[in-house]
């Protein structure tokens, strides 16, 4: 690609038949290195902002696969915080059925005593009375005798 200062310095041979007027030839070399000064420096500056936004993609394209990165190991780690929520849970509510069943086993062992207990005082009381009565019955016979006597 041609810079500005090659149309500048660009030289023609001079002819002296039918040739171009100097004058004009130099004026539009002029105007014509003014236009492309400013068309190249246009493209420069373009081809500039065209790198540097391409560096800035660039960096946001690493931002984003970070991003993404992080997202999925965050999800990741949420699965795996419920998947052990979730398992304690679960632990927790067994271990209070077991120990709801072992309570219950422990009351129903403790009634199963107490009427055992019972039954034994049922009898004990029985064989109580039937000596009360017997001892009464004795007493009675006794007074009959002494009132007989009398």
């Amino acid at each position: 690609m041609l810079t500005p200062l090659d149309i500048e310095n660009k030289k023609f041979a001079k002819q002296m038949v039918n040739g171009y007027n100097v004058d004009e030839v130099d004026d539009f070399l002029d105007e014509l290195t003014k236009d492309y000064e400013k068309l190249y420096k246009d493209s420069t500056e373009s081809k500039a902002k065209i790198d540097e936004l391409s560096n800035s993609i660039e960096k946001y394209k690493n931002i984003e696969t970070t991003l993404q990165s992080t997202l999925m190991m965050a999800q990741t780690t949420a699965e795996e915080v419920k998947s052990v929520a979730q398992k304690e849970a679960e632990q927790i509510v067994k271990s209070a059925q077991n120990d709801a069943k072992a309570a219950v086993e422990d009351l129903n062992s403790q009634i199963a005593a107490k009427q055992r207990e019972l039954e034994e005082l049922k009898k004990q009381m029985d064989v109580y009375k039937a000596k009360m009565e017997a001892l009464l019955i004795s007493q009675l016979e006794l007074l009959k005798d002494i009132n007989k006597d009398e």
